[in-house]
């Protein structure tokens, strides 16, 4: 059995215009993505069915995240907005409006207590969602330049800047560790096993860096990726590396040989999103032609 995934399932249409970004639920079993069109939809990626739709943003919505018990979901876009809704319901719970440029990226830490919200202005914010009160509980503002991606694990953040560094913040420990990659960064995920980090950056490349020394492990090429955000994720055994790309098609790459094992036609435009299930061979993938697709 190949180890990972060669063909796409399914297609999910109701996005009128371009996707920012799709992520899987915790187990799965759902997926979400959010767009041009100022929504976030909630897929059945088995069934191709839209469960739901969610509206409130006024403008793009950048980032998508779903809470650790899939109760909630949140939201970030060019409106400066960020936006925690009631799954079931779709009412906005809150609504968070204290950065001052567009917020591209959001992520619930794993208790779903608290999110973590990074700007245009170069800062990241994190909001407590049990609070009334509307305004960041910190905020951090050691980047030089956007912020493009953010990823809460355990008590850390990992947050890509098109500054050219990787940061990683150790909230419990008050430390921040920084690795400088170079180009801008668009995107910074971290392995399953919390070893690594996943970086793409606007020279065609996605590089595996140690996170706990920065020391470069390997780098993939053979994508497009130099004007767009693009994403590029880990597969859920850490045995593959997988990106978009701005030549409509999703590079898989070997993590230990750095070679290239498969490469999917997904479409005449760019790639910008993907993320890989939590269990199963299967990935869902978004970008400039607003088809959420999904592959197994």
């Amino acid at each position: 059995m190949v180890a990972y995934p060669t063909h796409c399932d399914q297609s999910l249409k109701g996005h009128k215009g371009p996707i920012s970004q799709v992520c899987y639920n915790k187990s799965g079993q759902y997926c979400l993505s959010g767009g041009r069109d100022r929504t976030v939809r909630l897929w059945n990626p088995a069934t191709g069915m839209e469960v739901h739709s969610y509206n409130g943003h006024g403008r793009d919505v950048l980032g998508v995240s779903v809470s650790p018990d899939n109760g909630r979901l949140a939201s970030c876009g060019a409106d400066r907005a960020v936006i925690l809704w009631d799954v079931g319901t779709g009412a906005i719970l809150r609504r968070y409006t204290a950065h001052w440029e567009r917020v591209n990226d959001v992520d619930f830490n794993e208790q779903g207590t608290v999110l973590v919200s990074g700007s245009f202005d170069a800062t990241i914010r994190i909001w407590d969602c049990r609070s009334s009160n509307f305004s960041p509980i910190q905020v951090l503002e050691d980047c030089k330049d956007t912020i493009m991606s953010i990823q809460v694990k355990d008590v850390e953040i990992i947050a890509g800047s098109t500054d050219g560094k990787v940061r990683t913040y150790d909230l419990r420990n008050g430390k921040l560790a920084e690795d400088y990659i170079g180009p801008p960064i668009t995107s910074a995920r971290l392995s399953n096993d919390g070893n690594c980090i996943l970086v793409s950056t606007l020279d065609d490349t996605v590089r595996l860096m140690d996170k706990a020394n920065g020391t470069l492990l390997n780098e993939f090429k053979g994508h497009k990726h130099n004007e767009f955000k693009v994403e590029s994720v880990m597969s859920n055994t850490d045995a593959y590396a997988i990106s978009g790309s701005e030549n409509g098609q999703i590079y898989i790459w070997d993590v230990l040989e750095g070679t290239t094992v498969k490469t999917l036609q997904s479409q005449d435009t760019i790639v910008t999103s993907i993320d890989y299930h939590p269990s199963d061979v299967a990935m869902v993938t978004a970008g400039n032609d607003g088809v959420v697709r999904v592959w197994s």
